[in-house]
């Protein structure tokens, strides 16, 4: 979700739990590879916001949230549902088919960057100064470098997964700019768990109607795999993610979008024995450059 670059300081325990998201959506990458070896792409999203809006709300009513019942909200939670989760999901599980987890990852954390650009042609108050022009400039360079000149030579199913998760990227663009009037005054819990609905109303007859009722007769690996993605990566993940925003600000939360790649990266070459290439690192290192050129400049 949009948030302005707004810093503070960072204590211990804004710094434990930003490990902590970057760990489980470091590993997000590798649990899909894990689901898909048994689930199709449609179940594997599907699992995933179903179980973590199910879990998300079951927090909501431990903690006793309110719950909005206007239609006018309920109906941007269908929205936002399509636009943060079942399309960006979609393109990634679907891109994770045909590159590497490490690769997805880097190619992911461009989110920011086209954040940035959305957020610029929509609202008057965050338009793009020079300082945040370069540092936007820098980071497309990256992406442009991670993505390697053999995806420009020829195109393949490899160069379509990569335009996949950069597709991912842009939608979560366009959701954190929908986010900023849809959300307003909502406790982040109940965004979040309505967002994840939303989704499920997506995905179900999505998944029904292209890959059928599953069979759920998966291998144990490919069961952690969902489960994971689920509690981990959705519902934990947004907890995690709301409490080190009010710990940390929204500048200091962009951080986690510079630690997931290296844990994917590891995860990925630990587990599966994937290798990132050259081009891809040094991409990487020019995405890194630019989010931190946006990070210390402030939106005026």
């Amino acid at each position: 979700m949009n948030q302005s670059l707004s810093q503070t300081r960072i204590s211990l325990l804004a710094w434990i739990l930003l490990g902590a998201l970057a760990l489980i959506w470091g590993t997000s990458f590798l649990s899909n590879r894990a689901a898909l070896a048994g689930a199709g792409v449609l179940t594997v999203v599907t699992f995933r916001v179903a179980l973590g809006a199910a879990v998300l709300w079951a927090w909501v009513l431990y903690r006793r949230l309110p719950v909005p019942n206007d239609r006018r909200i309920l109906t941007r939670f269908v929205i936002m549902g399509a636009l943060n989760n079942a399309i960006p999901f979609s393109l990634i599980v679907w891109g994770q088919k045909h590159i590497d987890s490490g690769l997805a990852s880097i190619l992911n954390a461009s989110t920011a960057i086209f954040g940035v650009v959305i957020a610029a042609a929509v609202f008057a108050d965050e338009r793009l100064t020079s300082a945040r022009a370069l540092g936007v400039l820098i980071g497309f360079a990256g992406v442009v470098l991670a993505i390697g000149p053999d995806a420009l030579a020829g195109f393949d199913l490899a160069s379509a997964g990569q335009m996949a998760v950069i597709g991912a990227s842009i939608a979560y663009g366009f959701a954190g700019a929908y986010a900023r009037h849809a959300t307003r005054g909502l406790a982040p819990e109940v965004a979040a768990a309505g967002m994840l609905s939303g989704a499920t109303l997506w995905m179900v007859p999505a998944m029904l109607t292209i890959e059928g009722v599953p069979d759920f007769d998966w291998a144990p690996s490919v069961w952690v795999g969902l489960i994971w993605l689920a509690a981990g990566c959705s519902a934990l993940a947004y907890i995690l993610y709301y409490r080190i925003l009010a710990l940390a600000g929204s500048g200091n939360l962009l951080l986690v979008t510079l630690l997931i790649p290296p844990v994917a990266i590891v995860a990925g070459a630990l587990v599966y024995g994937e290798r990132v290439g050259l081009n891809a690192l040094a991409g990487f290192g020019l995405l890194a450059v630019g989010l931190v050129v946006l990070n210390r400049t402030k939106t005026p």
